[in-house]
């Protein structure tokens, strides 16, 4: 009985140390109160990224518009109520024709300018009708537009060839030129006798562009 109990004895021993040692090969346990989760991340979520990056639209503002500002007024057209007409025959004539400066004064108080080709016909009287054809514009002189101050002048060229000349005519006895300033609807008048021809066809008259004195 006695063997038997010491066997019994070793038996327990060296089951023990058998679980002691099983028990210290095995993983160490967590210390108490340390979480086993993985750490999480520290960046902002999506919705906070855009919100930070994007400017408030309270704060954004357009730019205002200029303020208007009147455009200047010009220097107005010469118009004939402003205007003295007088003509220069020193000039001369050839082959026929009569060549005369058609003079425009400005003879108001106030500036205005003068640009382009004055209307002229020959007529009976100053209200009159035109006889025949009126003046042909002729183009080699450029136009310009030139300022008249109070009391200065500019000047145009007429040529009148003589109604004679022409074996169709039908003569009719003109008492002068009814003279059109440039872009105006009212009338001067030039006392000055032509004979004109009626019938239409026969350009007598022609003028060049206005210029300057």
């Amino acid at each position: 009985m006695w063997t038997q109990r010491i066997k019994t004895g070793l038996l327990t021993t060296t089951a023990a140390a058998s679980l002691l040692l099983v028990a210290a090969c095995g993983p160490s346990p967590s210390p108490a109160g340390t979480s086993s989760a993985p750490p999480t991340s520290s960046s902002p979520s999506p919705s906070q990224s855009s919100t930070s990056a994007s400017p408030s639209a309270s704060t954004s503002s357009s730019p205002s518009a200029p303020e208007s500002s009147a455009a200047p007024v010009g220097t107005a057209q010469c118009k004939a109520g402003s205007l003295t007409v007088t003509t220069d025959s020193t000039g001369g004539g050839a082959a026929g024709s009569i060549y005369e400066k058609l003079i425009l004064t400005n003879s108001g108080s106030a500036p205005c300018t003068l640009e382009g080709f004055a209307g002229v016909s020959l007529t009976a009287d100053a209200n009159g009708a035109p006889i025949g054809e009126p003046a042909a514009r002729e183009t080699t002189v450029p136009v310009t537009k030139i300022e008249l101050a109070p009391g200065k002048a500019a000047w145009a060229e007429i040529r009148y060839t003589q109604a004679g000349n022409y074996g169709d005519c039908t003569k009719v006895a003109a008492a002068g030129y009814r003279i059109y300033p440039p872009g105006d609807t009212a009338s001067l008048f030039v006392p000055e006798p032509h004979d004109a021809c009626s019938n239409a066809g026969i350009k007598l008259l022609t003028i060049t562009a206005f210029q300057a004195v």
